[in-house]
């Protein structure tokens, strides 16, 4: 299961405590490892003190959670590095700061993260309050090898988790309509070979991604879960552009894998 040892990366601003609570209920759900983690550039004592500050304003809100600090010039880099050496399998972070409430925007940790992390990348949207136990799990799905290893991967905690899991797939511009619904029923009855769960598939139509996203019903505790582009490395997470017009779109939190995630 995703989670089994998550990684909140926490930092200034409201995002951080959205990522921390987040991180929090993952971890609770897993039953798996928190560890809350600041990171500050190198050669500066200043920027360390107040890293340490942060981090016990951390433990305060996650008692239960282990800290650690990471000296790197970039937050996003430091968290990969401490992620592979801590054995993370999964780096929480928020939004940046100004971004609309309920929806996600990528500032540079988030970005450095969704083109190179070593591990699965999970976004809280700004203003996001976790709920105790997720409504659903919804998978993005575009027929190819990683979205299929998603939908394994979502299928089986959605089984562990006993939630309802949804294969969605946003039909825009001239992709054939018939040809979508085929590659749906498919990755349908892959998610029951694999888990035993029915899924339900969804066909969402729009002028664009965030009209399809926008025309799309969204549960209360949703979880999306995206696969890496097919240009990603081996076991690194690196974001396509369709795939990121989704993810800014998303009311939800959104967890992207790692190509040949396992």
């Amino acid at each position: 299961m995703i989670g089994e040892h998550v990684l909140a990366g926490y930092t200034t601003g409201p995002g951080a405590r959205e990522a921390l609570a987040l991180a929090r209920g993952i971890a609770a759900l897993s039953g798996g490892r928190l560890t809350v983690a600041t990171v500050h550039p190198p050669g500066r004592p200043a920027a360390a003190g107040e890293a340490l500050t942060l981090l016990e304003q951390a433990a305060a809100e996650a008692p239960e959670a282990e800290t650690a600090v990471q000296e790197s010039r970039g937050v996003g880099r430091g968290l990969s590095v401490l992620a592979s050496r801590i054995g993370a399998d999964l780096i929480v972070v928020g939004s940046t700061e100004g971004g609309a409430r309920g929806r996600i925007a990528v500032g540079s940790t988030a970005d450095n993260l969704l083109h190179s992390a070593p591990e699965a990348v999970m976004i809280a949207p700004a203003g996001h309050e976790p709920a105790e136990r997720p409504g659903r799990i919804t998978v993005a799905y575009v027929r190819r090898p990683q979205c299929d290893e998603a939908v394994v991967r979502a299928a089986l905690v959605a089984a562990r988790l006993e939630v309802p899991l949804r294969l969605l797939t946003l039909a825009v511009g001239d992709d054939s309509r018939h040809r979508l619904r085929d590659d749906l029923a498919l990755a349908v009855r892959l998610a029951a070979e694999t888990s035993g769960l029915e899924a339900e598939a969804e066909l969402a139509e729009g002028d664009d991604v965030a009209d399809a996203v926008a025309r799309t019903g969204w549960s209360e505790g949703e979880l999306l879960v995206c696969a890496s582009s097919e240009d990603a490395s081996a076991h690194r997470v690196f974001l396509g552009e369709m795939a990121l017009k989704v993810l800014r779109a998303a009311p939800c939190p959104v967890t992207v894998l790692p190509r040949g995630y396992s």
